[in-house]
């Protein structure tokens, strides 16, 4: 075996620091035995046994620094920053499930569809014990009003308006909170039993707030109805008991409205007992062509 004391001191500098320790520990075993030998004296062996131990203390407190610092090392290299953390999370949960069962669409909100416009159709005198004009024959002018606006409400649901019946005092109208407010308000009264005029009347309020729209309903009600019934218009017997009708002051004041006289029971008697369907078309004509804007000049 070669003497590693008598190596180049620039070998031995190349070595670790473990290894240098082995190597010191060897050479002074080496010199302890050289003297020894030269003093014919042995090395006591516990000597020798705690050279070695403590030796060996320092490089196994060597080598736990190195593993220590390896150990570092590792986990300084291995850990991921955020941003890796970041990248590495999972997709969520609502990216992943259309994959496995297809989530539904979301339904657009539906627009709600406006009412179509609002009629109001008061049946003069029903609804009460006043039957209005009594003709001595029997006919009652509350029968021919409550027939009549029944049949033009027909007429003017089919074409897909609202309609209101109303009774004479029907407990819609109120002179208080007046905030019943059709689109277009119409009373339907019939004259009374004599024989010597004939003939239908229109009329709006005296005080009307929209005057306006009040003279156009006037207008499409009176020539549509004209047309209709071939009456004629009887404007000479339009009273304060028209222009001033109750109902007029217990709808909203922008609501416009009217009041249309059918014709007299006595002189017009056969158009209003046999002509009832011609006197509602002339009715829902003149309020179709109101609503639809016309000016029914």
């Amino acid at each position: 075996m070669k003497d590693d004391s008598r190596r180049p001191i620039a070998d031995r500098e190349q070595l670790t620091p473990i290894s240098r320790d082995v190597q010191s520990t060897v050479e002074t075993r080496n010199t302890m035995d050289r003297r020894a030998a030269k003093s014919g004296m042995s090395v006591p062996s516990s000597l020798i046994r705690c050279e070695w131990l403590e030796r060996l203390a320092h490089i196994s407190l060597m080598a736990g620094i190195v593993a220590l610092l390896a150990a570092f090392w590792f986990a300084v290299t291995s850990t991921p920053h955020p941003a890796q953390v970041i990248a590495r999370t999972p997709a969520p949960l609502q990216t992943l499930i259309p994959t496995i069962i297809p989530l539904p669409s979301p339904m657009p909100t539906p627009t709600p569809t406006p009412l179509p416009p609002l009629v109001a159709l008061l049946a003069g005198h029903s609804g009460g014990t006043d039957t209005g004009a009594l003709c001595p024959d029997g006919l009652r002018e509350v029968d021919i009003t409550t027939d009549v606006a029944a049949r033009a409400r027909t007429l003017l649901e089919a074409r897909g308006y609202r309609v209101d019946i109303l009774a004479e005092f029907d407990t819609r109208l109120n002179a208080i909170k007046r905030d019943y407010s059709p689109r277009a308000f119409l009373a339907i009264h019939a004259d009374s039993c004599i024989y010597n005029v004939s003939g239908y009347k229109v009329a709006r309020a005296a005080n009307s707030a929209s005057l306006q729209e009040d003279d156009r309903l006037v207008r499409c009600v009176s020539s549509s109805y004209a047309a209709a019934s071939q009456l004629p218009f009887h404007e000479d017997s339009i009273t304060t008991a028209m222009t001033l009708y109750h109902g007029f002051m217990k709808i909203n004041p922008q609501s416009p409205a009217a009041i249309l006289e059918l014709g007299f029971l006595g002189s017009d008697k056969a158009m209003l007992k046999n002509n009832r369907d011609q006197l509602a078309l002339g009715i829902a004509d003149g309020i179709t062509r109101f609503l639809q804007g016309s000016g029914c000049q």
